[in-house]
C-alpha cells in the first residue's frame, strides 16, 4: 500500500508516520493487490482533539473513516478498527448479494466471519417531494426553516436538481445531479 500522510496544523514526525503505516498495514491482508492501493491520511489538531482521517479509494467504493480523540495514537488504533469493520461489512454484503441471485460467489482472500455486523439494508420510509425552482440562497433559508440537515431543490442557477446539505463545520455544501 502506498501512503500519503500529511498534517494540518501539526508536524508529522517519523514515529507518527511509522505508527500509522504499521497499523494500516493490517488492512493489507484483506486485498490481494495491496501494492496498487493508495491510502491518504490527514492528521489534524484542533484544541485538545487529534483527528485522523483515512481515505482508501478502491475500484467500486471508497473506504473512509475519521476519528477524533485526545490521544493521537488511540485515534490511529480506532480509525484502523473502523476501516476493518467497513471492509468486513462490504465484503459480507457482496457475498450475500451473489448468493441471493444464485451467482458464483467470487473468491475473497480472507474468511468471512459469522458475526453479522452488517445487518440487512431496510428502507423504512419513502417520501415523494415536489421541488420548486429556486436559487441556492432560498434553498438555505428553506432548509433552516424546516430544521433539516439537507434539502432537495431545482436549482435555477445550475439548471439541475441539487441537494443542499449542512457540513460538520456548520457551512453548506451542494451536490448537483445532472
Amino acid at each position: 500500500m502506498k501512503y500519503t500522510i500529511r498534517g494540518d496544523k501539526l508536524t508529522v514526525t517519523k514515529s507518527i508516520k511509522d505508527y500509522v503505516e504499521e497499523k494500516l498495514n493490517k488492512l493489507n491482508k484483506y486485498y490481494e493487490k495491496e501494492k496498487d492501493l493508495e491510502c491518504k491520511v490527514l492528521i489534524r489538531c484542533k484544541n485538545n482533539l487529534q483527528t485522523i482521517e483515512v481515505t482508501i479509494p478502491l475500484n467500486k467504493l471508497i473506504l473512509r473513516a475519521e476519528v477524533s480523540h485526545q490521544d493521537l495514537y488511540a485515534a490511529i488504533d480506532l480509525v484502523v478498527d473502523k476501516l476493518e469493520g467497513q471492509i468486513r461489512k462490504n465484503k459480507t454484503r457482496l457475498k450475500k448479494r451473489y448468493e441471493k441471485n444464485d451467482l458464483d460467489v467470487p473468491e475473497f482472500d480472507f474468511d468471512f466471519e459469522s458475526d453479522d455486523e452488517g445487518e440487512e439494508l431496510e428502507i423504512i420510509k419513502r417520501k415523494d417531494i415536489d421541488t420548486k425552482p429556486m436559487d441556492e440562497e432560498e434553498a438555505v433559508l428553506q432548509m433552516n426553516l424546516l430544521n433539516h440537515d439537507f434539502f432537495v431543490f431545482k436549482n435555477i442557477d445550475e439548471e439541475c436538481v441539487s441537494v443542499l446539505y449542512r457540513r460538520k463545520d456548520n457551512k453548506y455544501g451542494i451536490i448537483n445531479v445532472k
